[in-house]
């Protein structure tokens, strides 16, 4: 059974999925920061097992929250748990006063935000060598 588990500290198993799919498969060196320690952070499990997370926090903006690091372990994509954590981000989002979306989205995977509501804005930047668009969503 599918369930979503939100929390305000970064639980040890989002960790590990982090390190696995943005350090250990796309090459990524500067995972972790202080964001970390301010944000939600949100962990799909199918039972016990984690499959997937993703943080989220408030902007800089009123009623602005970013939503970042959304990793889904790779044998377990194309089971549609990236839009599952969308929405569930988004719920808890608006039950706090969340009012507008930002992210910060690989290029590669741009087409997945589009499908989720977001728009692109602005052009095309890296970051650690990742090409990347920043995106927004009225919520």
């Amino acid at each position: 059974m599918i369930k979503v588990q939100i929390t305000s500290e970064l639980p040890q198993c989002a960790k590990d999925i982090r390190q696995e799919v943005f350090i250990n498969e796309q090459g990524f060196i500067n995972e972790f920061d202080d964001i970390d320690k301010r944000a939600w952070h949100l962990v799909v499990y199918d039972e016990e097992t984690p499959l997937a997370c993703c943080r989220f926090f408030r902007g800089d903006t009123p009623n602005e929250f970013i939503i970042g690091r959304l990793a889904v372990l790779k044998e377990h994509r194309g089971k549609q748990l990236g839009a599952l954590m969308m929405q569930e981000a988004e719920k808890y989002i608006k039950s706090i006063g969340g009012e507008k979306l930002s992210l910060s989205a690989q290029l590669r995977v741009k087409e997945f935000y589009e499908k989720q509501g977001f728009t692109a804005s602005g052009d095309t930047y890296f970051d650690e060598y990742c090409e990347h668009i920043h995106m927004e969503k009225a919520l």
